[in-house]
């Protein structure tokens, strides 16, 4: 993926139809064929939805928090359902950080 950055690495990789989803240790890309989409820090990402439909590809969407920034739609086919996850799961590790503390209170 030639959107990365001297010395950056590729953590987890997702194919969708049209584009390359690459969660680094840097940030998030999105690369098309023909152009970078986006490349942000994943403490910029406000919202991942995926939506999954019998007989179609998934849906990915990737909102930025700031709204200058557009938003991606990437169809995912099912055979690429599994990259998707695991790079949802990273990314949302990132964003919502598990506290053990906070999350045991919540069990009593």
């Amino acid at each position: 993926m030639s959107a990365l950055e001297p010395g950056e690495r590729i953590r987890l990789r997702a194919r969708a139809t049209d584009a390359v989803l690459a969660v680094t240790d840097r940030r998030l890309v999105v690369a098309a064929p023909d152009r970078v989409a986006l490349a942000m820090p994943i403490e910029a990402i406000r919202r991942i939805q995926f939506d999954i439909e019998r007989n179609r590809p998934a849906t990915l969407v990737i909102v930025p928090e700031r709204a200058s920034f557009e938003a991606q739609v990437l169809s995912i086919p099912p055979e690429h359902y599994q990259a998707a996850a695991e790079a949802m799961v990273a990314i949302g590790h990132e964003l919502a950080p598990i506290d053990p503390a906070e999350d045991r209170s919540s069990n009593r």
